[in-house]
């Protein structure tokens, strides 16, 4: 074994390289041992580096002294071969790897570094837990399924610089530590060493930082920026991760949208992958009213079904006391559903109550007749509307929640989703893009009786609504505009407030007082008094996108070295402890779990 760090051979090709042009040379190539396979006399090692694989063949004839180093190999070895390119016997060509036609003769082998036994195979597909693969990440990253990922993300990050550039945003760093400011999750805090009992923030986004950058006169920027969120986890979310950071000021809204879709077109196209030219629009109320998302998922039907106007006057008062009280009733439609059985009806009805329904009623429809446990409460004149209005045919199901607005729609809005995999009605192949937009300003926190912002507290109203601030807050809608792909948000931005006084009058209905809005954001108030242009951009979830382009279901598929669902590290154990003396040189001191 080389005990210099230092091969001695020294590679000449990656094994995507070779190919049978090349037979009759010779090469040295480098990697790690796939797998050997032994002939008694004649040794088959599959050598993998980062670009492939490609055949090793070892015998007395062509070096015992390689062979005798070959016979003692195992996975994952990282080992060199000097050897002549030659195409492979007919009968063992391999046509499912590139270079299936070729092996190479092992004349001089080195063994540069030896492995243990890897705790599971380094393989796609491979069958080993999440937690086991992340604790051994730099094992699971050398998988080829795993590496593509990364290589996509890399071409990915190429192509937003390349694009930005090209069309004269400059890219622009933003600080890490910052301070803390009340955006929406929590915020990771750094204590300062030199600033006894004051903390920095890590930067849930460089919101704030951009908006200056415009005032600054930079006008087109963009960063790829690490953020970072200490919130509850969910396979879209890590708490921290990268974001396509994008502002221009002297905006011109249609024109910059068309640009954005034309990025993400392009981004996906890496993956040969075309996005549609055209890319509807669809109103916050609308969206919520028909798919019961804010990001829906347009690829399917089972669109939702307003039954208010039926059962407003109904007997079953179920249904028409919901609507007395400024509830509503609402339902999807599952042609050919009356085949579900009572228990999948149940555990439809889990689904629904997982997001605060009450229960789920249902009807099953044949040409004559309802069967249901709620039929003997609804007129025939009701049933009869249900059949026309949401063109009913013999063998469909209808599924209703009757609650308020939002827990009616969104619950049935997660019932659809459910259906859609169920009935395998998503098509995988098929990508729909398409704005959200006309949200709403704030949203009402009932428990502490006060308005917060829906997106942020930078976001501009819409002008035409600009006062409803004095007369209806809650009515106030945002100037602001999400991207769906495939019911995932993969982008949130909006048009910015540019103006003092309004930025003033935002942070009074949020509740925040003049000193504390001094306080937390004084530097981007004083800059709105030296001439600020109109600006507003978007930030893209870059995580999310290349989850989306590579076909994966989780961001921690995407990402190098991600979190678990605890925000925990299984490789480097972190979060850890410190030392006392670094607690006592910060000014800090930990509580013991039995003392909180």
């Amino acid at each position: 074994m080389n005990l210099s760090n230092q091969s001695k051979l020294t590679r000449s090709h990656i094994c995507s390289q070779l190919d049978s042009e090349m037979i009759g040379e010779e090469t040295v190539v480098a990697g790690w041992v796939q797998r050997t396979r032994d002939h008694g006399g004649l040794l088959f090692v599959d050598l993998r580096d980062r670009s492939g694989l490609v055949q090793l063949v070892f015998s007395e004839k062509i070096s015992a002294e390689a062979l005798t180093l070959a016979e003692k190999l195992g996975q994952e070895d990282v080992i060199a071969v000097r050897g002549l390119i030659r195409k492979r016997p007919e009968e063992n060509i391999n046509r499912e790897i590139p270079t299936g036609e070729i092996e190479i003769t092992g004349e001089e082998m080195e063994l540069i570094s030896p492995s243990e036994t890897p705790p599971f195979l380094i393989e796609d597909n491979v069958n080993a837990g999440e937690d086991l693969r992340l604790e051994y990440r730099y094992l699971d990253l050398r998988r080829p399924e795993m590496l593509e990922i990364i290589k996509t993300k890399h071409q990915a990050m190429q192509t937003i610089r390349r694009f930005l550039s090209q069309r004269d945003y400059w890219e622009v760093e933003t600080p890490i530590l910052t301070r803390s400011t009340p955006e929406g999750a929590r915020d990771y805090l750094v204590p300062s060493r030199l600033h006894r009992g004051k903390f920095y923030a890590l930067p849930q986004s460089p919101q704030l930082f951009k908006q200056v950058l415009m005032a600054s006169g930079i006008e087109k920027y963009f960063q790829i920026a690490r953020c970072f969120r200490d919130e509850d986890l969910r396979a879209n979310r890590q708490p921290e991760f990268t974001q396509i950071d994008i502002e221009v000021s002297f905006i011109d809204l249609e024109k910059f949208q068309r640009e954005m879709e034309e990025l993400m077109r392009e981004i996906f196209a890496l993956k040969g992958i075309s996005l549609p030219l055209e890319v509807p629009r669809l109103s916050y109320r609308e969206a919520l009213d028909r798919f019961g998302s804010d990001s829906p998922d347009t690829r399917f039907g089972l669109e939702i079904n307003d039954l208010s106007a039926i059962f407003a006057e109904s007997e079953f008062r179920v249904f028409s006391g919901t609507i007395s009280s400024g509830g509503t009733v609402r339902s999807i439609r599952v042609p050919g559903g009356a085949e579900f059985s009572r228990s999948q009806l149940d555990r439809l009805e889990d689904k629904v109550k997982e997001h605060g329904a009450k229960g789920l009623a249902w009807l099953v429809f044949s040409e004559e007749e309802v069967s249901s446990p709620i039929a003997k409460f609804l007129s025939q004149e009701e049933i009869q509307q249900l059949r026309e209005e949401l063109n009913i045919s013999a063998g469909d199901l209808l599924l209703i929640v009757a609650a308020d607005y939002k827990t009616a729609v969104t619950s049935l809005g997660q019932l659809r989703l459910e259906l859609g995999r169920q009935l395998d009605l998503i098509p995988e192949e098929s990508y729909d893009l398409l704005w959200v937009e006309d949200f709403p300003l704030f949203t009402y926190n009932e428990e502490e009786e006060r308005f917060e912002a829906e997106h942020h507290p930078f976001t501009a109203p819409l002008p035409e609504d600009i006062d409803l601030l004095e007369e209806n807050p809650a009515e106030a809608r945002a100037a602001a505009y999400d991207l769906v792909l495939n019911g995932e948000e993969i982008g949130g931005g909006s048009i910015r407030i540019n103006n003092r006084d309004l930025q003033s009058r935002i942070f009074s209905l949020l509740n925040m007082s003049e000193e504390e809005a001094e306080e937390k954001f004084g530097f981007l108030l004083r800059a709105f008094n030296y001439g600020t242009p109109p600006h507003g951009g978007i930030a893209f979830g870059l995580d999310r996108i290349i989850m989306l382009l590579t076909g994966r279901k989780s961001v921690r598929d995407v990402i190098a070295f991600p979190k678990t669902q605890r925000a925990t590290s299984p490789m480097t154990k972190a979060p850890g402890t410190v030392s006392p003396e670094q607690l006592k040189e910060l000014n800090l001191k930990t509580i013991p779990p039995e003392e909180e």
